[in-house]
């Protein structure tokens, strides 16, 4: 067990060993008010966009709102869309050089994803994106209302399933981008909002 990178707050580790991969959760990286004020202050700060992907010959919007920071050259490219960073909100670059000092992991983006309610969601996906590198280091950290977080292996069938709460904080290590894929799915019972900060590093920009 380990002492949580929230600081003070004494919060342990609790760690996962899936096949292929390392997970590792603090179930309270932020006190309890410290959580709050970054929930409400994202939400109201940050200019959300909702862009549209391409599906069957038709532009869909995507089931959620987000926003992509992060250094200056720390342009990505998924869902077939190129997003170039907005500049590092400073709540955010505070907490990504706090998850920094801590991992020593060097995060350089993040991607923010707004969930208005329970039928806003993340479809199955990996962050295996070749700007991440061979084996992505993804931490994610959870504001608001509580959401189940699913993982499926990709060939065996396995699945897992987290109730992240809010404040809390995932590390997924070791290759679960490459054996595992992951998602956040429509959840009826949630009526509130979730803000959901997904830290990456880049190792080179998209083209």
């Amino acid at each position: 067990m380990t002492e949580g990178p929230g600081g003070d707050n004494g919060q342990s580790c609790q760690e996962l060993a899936l096949p292929g991969a390392r997970l590792q959760y603090w179930p309270e990286w932020l006190q309890a008010k410290d959580a709050e004020r970054c929930f409400e202050l994202l939400q109201s700060d940050l200019d959300w966009q909702q862009p549209e992907l391409r599906l069957y010959g038709r532009s869909v919007p995507i089931p959620r709102r987000q926003v992509w920071m992060g250094d200056a050259h720390c342009s990505y490219r998924y869902s077939g869309l190129l997003f170039e960073p907005v500049p590092w909100h400073p709540l955010v670059l505070q907490l990504t050089n706090q998850l920094n000092q801590q991992t020593g992991l060097g995060f350089n983006a993040v991607l923010l994803n707004w969930y208005a309610n329970g039928q806003e969601h993340m479809g199955w996906h990996s962050d295996d994106e070749p700007e991440l590198g061979r084996a992505p280091q993804i931490a994610s950290l959870s504001l608001g209302e509580e959401r189940w977080f699913e993982l499926s292996h990709k060939t065996q069938g396995m699945q897992f399933k987290l109730m992240l709460q809010h404040g809390s904080l995932l590390l997924m290590g070791g290759d679960c981008q490459r054996f595992w894929r992951h998602r956040v799915a429509k959840m009826a019972k949630a009526q509130q909002g979730r803000i959901n900060l997904t830290f990456r590093k880049l190792i080179k920009t998209a083209k």
